[in-house]
């Protein structure tokens, strides 16, 4: 009995004992686990960039350098097509029909709003050439921001109106359409973007 067992113990310990041929197939995480761990995604931004960071100081110069000039070819084009009001490269504030249509509306009229910022270097200039004008210049910058403040208004309830006539199921205030159309009528037309996409005095329907 005891050469049996003795016999049955070492037998047990060889069949644990596998040889290279006889092992078993590891499974893929006992794999990827032997080659060492697998970096996870990243979560913020600031991860993003510091894995990028890591990766370009493996590349060579002309690489660095392909790779930059190849950035900044994307940014131009995403620009570009921002700025000819491609609805995929828009800001998210600038996208839908609605937001083209309250653009267009802005763009074919002559906005009283727009001229605030050249007004007020204007004003600003004449006054450092002569200060006598000074005594002036709170009377004509107050009476600039009530035509500021009237031409706003008039334009929000227009857009309001002319949104509520073409999209009868637009779900936006007219609140925020007006803020909308106030931002970009207060802009000068060659700073707009996107950039307009109808000439001044055009008929908008």
């Amino acid at each position: 009995m005891a050469e049996q067992a003795a016999t049955t113990d070492t037998a047990s310990r060889g069949s644990r004992k596998t040889g290279p041929k006889g092992r078993p197939t590891p499974k893929r995480s006992e794999a990827q686990g032997r080659k060492g761990p697998v970096a996870p995604a990243p979560m913020t931004a600031a991860e993003a960039r510091a894995r990028r960071k890591a990766m370009r100081t493996k590349m060579s110069r002309e690489e660095r350098r392909a790779e930059r000039t190849a950035g900044r070819a994307r940014m131009t084009e995403s620009r570009e097509r921002m700025m000819a009001g491609d609805e995929a490269y828009l800001l998210p504030r600038d996208k839908g029909p609605v937001r083209r249509y309250v653009r267009d509306i802005v763009d074919a009229r002559r906005n009283v709003l727009g001229l605030f910022m050249p007004s007020a270097l204007f004003l600003l200039a004449a006054m450092f050439a002569v200060p006598q004008l000074q005594f002036y210049m709170s009377p004509a910058m107050l009476v600039l921001m009530m035509l500021m403040m009237i031409d706003g208004f008039v334009l929000g309830r227009k857009v309001g109106k002319r949104v509520d006539e073409k999209f009868p199921k637009n779900t936006e205030s007219h609140w925020k359409l007006g803020l909308y159309a106030a931002g970009r009528a207060s802009q000068m037309r060659r700073m707009r973007a996107p950039r307009p996409q109808v000439e001044r005095g055009a008929s908008v329907s």
